[in-house]
């Protein structure tokens, strides 16, 4: 996989996933306080999209993002990492039981960039994100390291699968790719 056009210091890393962690620990109700010190790192006051992943023993237990870019991206992680802990409609809430056990990905996103042809989007390298009219959806450039869907595969699943519009309805839906910068536990 080629690298991103962009990536974040180790500290800024670091400080991330506690961050992560710590919103998860006070959501799930193992830490009754929930105080996040000064935010230091002008890396993370910068704008980007961020998606949270919560896995158990590998297990993906809740993933929700967003694509704004308005949001400073630390705060964009608090409220993905509430909303992937308490609200991801595919899976229960995390529970107090299993929080020893949850590791997080965290997934910063490059701006979306509108694209006319699959023959722009790289397996593996770009996300997907498809919209039309009021359904949209979007894979993750790590999700074809966990199938085995060739590209038209890739981005049929998340036009029906997530999108809602069928198996072909990306054909006339925009199309739009992004790259991410991982960290995880």
């Amino acid at each position: 996989m080629e690298k991103t056009v962009f990536g974040f210091s180790q500290s800024a890393s670091s400080e991330l996933l506690k961050i992560a962690r710590k919103t998860l620990n006070h959501v799930v109700g193992k830490s009754d306080s929930f105080n996040i010190n000064e935010i230091e790192n002008a890396e993370l006051h910068k704008c980007y999209g961020a998606f949270v992943s919560l896995y158990c023993k590998n297990e993906l237990r809740g993933c929700i993002g967003t694509f704004s870019s308005s949001t400073k991206l630390y705060e964009a992680v608090i409220r993905m990492t509430e909303e992937a802990a308490t609200h991801d409609y595919r899976f229960e809430s995390i529970n107090p039981a299993e929080l020893d056990q949850i590791k997080i990905e965290i997934s910063v996103l490059s701006p979306l960039n509108r694209i006319q042809s699959i023959d722009e989007f790289e397996l593996g390298k770009h996300g997907i994100y498809i919209k039309k009219g009021f359904n949209s959806g979007t894979f993750l450039p790590q999700v074809a390291y966990k199938t085995n869907w060739d590209k038209e595969e890739f981005i049929a699943h998340c036009s029906n699968d997530k999108a809602g519009i069928g198996w072909n309805g990306w054909r006339e839906a925009e199309l739009y790719t992004y790259e991410v910068f991982i960290i995880k536990e």
